[in-house]
């Protein structure tokens, strides 16, 4: 049976059949908000797909972009040093003692180019699929596979020890405030990104540089991923090279205590 409160009887009064009713409105709201949305999303993504539009960088993508531009700039920053230095040569006034402390105190600080016998080590993450070699050892966790920082700074460390001149790690020159970090799998360092195999050369003596290397503890233990696990290492004598100087900035970047 029907409700007359649904279904109003022929003959009632006008405001009866007009009467108010929520729901009815409720409705219209709810749909007026949906198409709110439905164009605020629209107007937000111009248009495009936010799930595949290929304009939307991954970070992954942005570091490296900037890192490019690092580069670029870096080597915009070496060229103008170099004009400023030639400028500065044509009338000095400075003896020639003054100039082969300065050019003693260039090359200590690593901002002038170093030739001289090298070396190279290389590093570089195990097979994704690896196992382990030996007996007695437990299968490989994903942590076990990748180059990690300290295992970058370990042989930069024990480069050192051995009496290097120089080192360069890929195509940049360290100085004495040089970083080296990585975050994940890739290598950062003076502001561009890096990934494996990771390349580090020096310039000393090869012999005392190759011993460095083997009595350092922290190598040591990396061998045994080496062995065990298949990680990247390799030692290669150059002969004679010629290490870039550096060209970064050299000014230093500290904190400040806020003023209360």
């Amino acid at each position: 049976m029907s409700n007359s409160a649904d279904f109003p009887q022929a003959g009632s009064s006008p405001e009866r059949r007009g009467r108010f009713r929520p729901v009815r409105v409720l409705t219209v709201g709810v749909f007026a908000l949906a198409g709110l949305i439905f164009f605020t999303s629209f107007n937000t993504a111009k248009g495009t797909n936010i799930r595949t539009d290929a304009s939307l960088l991954k970070l992954s993508d942005l570091i490296q972009e900037r890192s490019h531009n690092n580069g670029r700039l870096e080597e915009s920053n070496a060229a103008l040093r170099d004009d400023v230095e030639s400028l500065g040569e044509r009338d000095t006034g400075i003896t020639k003692a003054d100039e082969d402390r300065l050019a003693a105190l260039e090359e200590n600080a690593g901002t002038e180019e170093l030739r001289g016998e090298a070396i190279t080590v290389t590093l570089n993450d195990a097979p994704p699929n690896a196992t382990a070699k030996l007996p007695g050892y437990p299968e490989p966790e994903p942590d076990y596979l990748v180059i990690h920082q300290q295992d970058l700074q370990a042989v930069v460390n024990a480069l050192w020890e051995g009496g290097a001149k120089g080192i360069k790690v890929m195509d940049q020159r360290l100085i004495s405030t040089s970083a080296v970090r990585c975050v994940g799998n890739t290598l950062i360092l003076q502001g561009r990104v890096y990934s494996p195999p990771y390349k580090i050369t020096a310039v000393g003596d090869p012999g005392k540089l190759k011993d460095a290397l083997a009595e350092s503890p922290a190598i040591q233990n990396y061998m045994v991923y080496v062995n065990v696990y298949g990680l990247g290492w390799k030692v290669d004598d150059d002969g004679a090279v010629t290490l870039p100087g550096y060209s970064g900035t050299v000014d230093l970047q500290y904190a400040e205590p806020v003023e209360p």
